[in-house]
C-alpha cells in the first residue's frame, strides 16, 4: 500500500464521490486539528474541481472537553446562531457541507449527560432549517473520517502514537476503497451494486421485517409507498453525492408505531463522546418502553429521553456480515464505520425520502404516513453472523431477506 497515493486517492474520492463538487460551489468543511495536511489536500482538490470558496471550520477536541467540564450549566441551552445561519446559507445556495470525523470515542467521558442533552436540544432547534436541506438531500453533504491519536489507540490498543495512526489510516483506506487503483471507478461500481439491492426491495414492498438473533426478536413495520435508499443520492440540482464514505447499507425509515419486540446491540455505540455497550431496547407500538445497558446507561437514557421522537425509530438499514468493514474484524468505535459492518437501526428522525414524494410533503403529511420526527438521529448496530431477517408481504407470506447475517433475497 503506497501511503501517499492512498491519501491522494482518499482526498480525490472525497471531493469527486462524497461531495461531487461542481464549479462555482461553496464548500464548508468542519474538521478537527488532528490531520491538517490531509484537510489541506481536500481543500486543494475542491478548488481544482472548481469550488469558488472552501471555508474550513477548525475544532479542537481539548477545547471542547474543557467547555463541557467548566462552562456554566446554562450556557449549553444556547447554540451560536451565526453558525446555524452560515451553514444554512451554504445549503440554500447550493453549496456542499463536509464533516471530517476524528473525535476520541471517549472525549466527553465523565462529563454530565445533562450538558450534552441540553446542547443537542439547542442545536436541533437552531439547525432545523439546515437539517431540512440535508435530511431531504436537497443539499450536498458528506461525512468522512481521519485519525486522531486517541481514536487510533482505541481501535489498535496494542499500538501507540503514530504507529496507531498509521494503522487506522490504512484501515480507512481499505474501508473506503482508497487503496484501489481507481477509487472513483470502484465507487461507481459499488453504488451500482447497492442500487440493484434497492430495486429488489422496492419491488417487494414488504409490509414488515422480522429480525431474529441472540438477544433479538423484533418486528419492524414499513410505511405504505415506501422507498429504500442507499449509496449515492441526488441533490436539488440533480447532482449525485455520497453522504457517507464509506457506505455498505441500504436503508428505509420504518413506520413510527410499527416496531414490536426487543433488540440487542452487537457493537459499542459512541454517543456524544461516551461509549454505550451491550444494551437492549424493548418496543411496544413503536415506542421504547424499556432499556438496559452494561455500560453507558445514563448516556443511553439521555439519548432516548431527548424528546418524544427519540423514543421511536427513524431508520432500519441492511448490511451483510460478509462485507469489507465487517471482514476487517475491527471495531472502529465510530458509527460511520461500525454501522457499515452491521445491520443497524436508528433512534430518532426519519428520512422523508423513504416515502414517495416525501421531499415535497409537510411535517404533518409525513407524520400521517408514519414517519418519525425528532431532534436527533443516532444509529446503533444490531447485526451479526447469527441474524436472520424475513420480509412479510401484503398477504402475510414470509420471504428470506437475510440468513446467517448475509443476503438471502434472490
Amino acid at each position: 500500500m503506497d501511503f501517499e497515493k492512498c491519501l491522494e486517492n482518499y482526498a480525490e474520492l472525497t471531493v469527486k464521490v462524497g461531495l461531487n463538487v461542481q464549479p462555482g460551489e461553496t464548500v464548508w468543511i468542519n474538521t478537527s486539528l488532528h490531520q491538517p495536511e490531509f484537510v489541506r489536500l481536500v481543500v486543494r482538490k475542491a478548488y481544482e474541481a472548481g469550488a469558488k470558496l472552501v471555508q474550513v471550520e477548525w475544532v479542537d477536541d481539548e477545547v471542547t472537553r474543557l467547555r463541557y467540564k467548566l462552562a456554566p450549566e446554562d450556557s449549553f441551552a444556547e447554540y451560536p446562531q451565526w453558525r446555524a445561519d452560515a451553514i444554512t446559507k451554504v445549503a440554500a445556495e447550493g453549496g456542499a457541507y463536509l464533516l471530517i470525523e476524528s473525535r476520541d470515542p471517549d472525549l466527553l467521558s465523565g462529563t454530565a449527560p445533562s450538558r450534552t442533552t441540553a446542547f443537542q436540544k439547542a442545536a436541533g432547534a437552531a439547525l432545523a432549517k439546515w437539517r431540512e436541506y440535508t435530511f431531504t438531500d436537497r443539499a450536498t453533504w458528506s461525512i468522512i473520517a481521519a485519525p486522531s491519536v486517541a481514536w487510533a489507540e482505541k481501535v489498535f490498543p496494542e499500538l501507540k502514537g503514530e504507529a496507531a495512526v498509521r494503522a487506522l489510516w490504512e484501515a480507512i483506506f481499505r474501508a473506503t476503497r482508497a487503496d484501489q487503483e481507481d477509487p472513483v471507478a470502484a465507487w461507481k461500481a459499488h453504488n451500482g451494486a447497492l442500487n440493484e439491492r434497492i430495486e429488489q426491495l422496492n419491488a417487494k414492498q414488504f409490509k414488515k421485517l422480522h429480525y431474529r438473533a441472540p438477544g433479538t426478536k423484533l418486528t419492524v413495520a414499513l410505511p405504505d409507498r415506501h422507498i429504500w435508499s442507499g449509496g449515492k443520492s441526488a441533490n436539488a440540482k440533480g447532482n449525485d453525492f455520497n453522504a457517507n464514505v464509506p457506505t455498505e447499507e441500504v436503508f428505509i425509515s420504518p413506520h413510527r408505531e410499527g416496531t414490536e419486540g426487543y433488540v440487542t446491540s452487537t457493537k459499542p455505540l459512541s454517543y456524544n463522546g461516551n461509549l454505550i455497550e451491550n444494551f437492549t431496547l424493548t418496543f411496544e407500538k413503536g415506542r421504547v418502553v424499556d432499556f438496559k445497558a452494561e455500560k453507558g446507561y445514563e448516556s443511553l437514557k439521555a439519548l432516548i429521553e431527548l424528546d418524544e421522537g427519540s423514543h421511536y425509530l427513524g431508520e432500519a438499514a441492511l448490511v451483510q456480515h460478509n462485507s469489507p468493514i465487517s471482514n476487517s474484524n475491527l471495531i472502529f468505535f465510530n458509527t460511520l464505520f461500525d454501522e457499515n459492518a452491521s445491520n443497524h437501526l436508528a433512534i430518532g428522525r426519519a428520512f422523508s425520502s423513504s416515502v414517495e414524494g416525501g421531499a415535497d410533503l409537510s411535517p404533518q403529511e409525513l407524520a400521517a404516513l408514519g414517519l418519525n420526527e425528532s431532534l436527533t438521529h443516532v444509529d446503533f448496530m444490531i447485526g451479526s453472523a447469527e441474524m436472520d431477517i424475513d420480509g412479510e408481504l401484503a398477504d402475510g407470506t414470509l420471504e428470506p431477506v437475510f440468513r446467517s447475517g448475509n443476503w438471502a433475497l434472490i
